[in-house]
């Protein structure tokens, strides 16, 4: 009597959630390399000190005698119009424009999951009521608003006068506009999948035991949501680095002192024809940096949700 062969198991069955994530992760190649490529700029940006100290401190200080050098030793993607060494104004430049994507992506997703789960739990009139606002936000001509938005007097709202001196007012002004208007995605999204979880019988036992509708929101549907918030709001940080960058071109993002790649582009715009690398190293970071955001939010939504991959054969 033959003995039976024993019934063949997936490679993945006893794996953790975490390992069962990172190995579709990886299957993700072009994410892959745009997690690779946003740590390599992020790890230059936090190295713009050391690497201005290596260069005799000469990416933020002025030096007429020393406009437009070539690339050298000393200065490695050479000087500006000013005489400030390129590589380190586009690190610490980096460090701006990151900071900023970021930070109002962060924000933006916040407040958009508040106003989406309380939407999508409650429903009725304060659904609609919500998502009546919601579509008016969206409704709105983005880029003329950012505009007007980034154009007004601090001192006429009543911000302390040692706010609006200050260097970095600019930088937080641009993160909390930015923030402002766009949360409408995340809100969107969560508010439907809120919906659909709110009907599962997790959470009607949860509200059969008497919970709190904030504890229902925070424990039972909130960490359902991980998913489509985390992809979003990686989607988001390149759309929200090009608009900083656009607001800085048009000198109403980051104020100088401060380097971003957005004014770094505003002060090559006088140089294009004759020094056409000053323009080119920003944009073409920009450029990167959107890039492998977008790449990186596929990938993950690829690893957050199995299904996608299937839909996309």
């Amino acid at each position: 009597m033959t003995t039976p062969l024993p019934t063949p198991t997936p490679a993945h069955v006893g794996e953790s959630p975490w390992r069962l994530l990172w190995r579709r992760f990886l299957r993700h190649r072009m994410a892959v390399a745009g997690a690779g490529v946003l740590a390599m700029f992020a790890l230059a940006a936090l190295s713009a000190p050391l690497v201005e100290a290596q260069l005799g401190g000469a990416g933020m200080s002025v030096d007429l005698l020393s406009r437009f050098q070539p690339p050298s030793a000393a200065h490695p993607l050479g000087t500006d119009e000013l005489g400030r060494d390129i590589l380190v104004r586009l690190l610490y430049g980096g460090r701006v424009s990151l900071f900023v994507g970021l930070t109002a992506a962060v924000a933006a997703a916040c407040f958009g999951t508040v106003v989406g789960l309380l939407a999508g739990y409650h429903g009725g009139r304060f659904d609609a009521f919500l998502m009546r606002f919601t579509d008016g936000v969206i409704a709105l001509p983005l880029l003329p608003l950012l505009i007007v938005l980034a154009a007004i007097d601090l001192n006429k709202l009543g911000v302390p006068a040692g706010v609006v001196a200050s260097e970095h007012v600019s930088l937080y002004r641009i993160v909390a506009i930015v923030a402002l208007v766009g949360w409408t995605t995340v809100a969107r999204l969560v508010r439907g999948t809120a919906l659909s979880l709110r009907e599962r019988p997790f959470v009607r036992a949860a509200e059969a035991q008497g919970a709190t509708a904030f504890r229902i929101m925070s424990v039972h549907i909130l960490p359902n949501l991980a998913s489509p918030i985390i992809v979003a709001t990686t989607l988001s940080v390149g759309h929200v680095i090009l608009l900083e960058s656009v607001l800085s071109f048009l000198g109403l993002g980051i104020q100088p002192p401060i380097a971003s790649w957005g004014n770094l582009l505003t002060n090559a715009q006088d140089f294009i024809l004759d020094r056409p690398l000053l323009g080119f190293y920003p944009g073409f970071l920009i450029f990167v940096t959107v890039i492998a955001f977008n790449f990186l939010g596929d990938g993950l939504q690829d690893a957050l949700d199995p299904r996608a991959i299937e839909r996309r054969r």
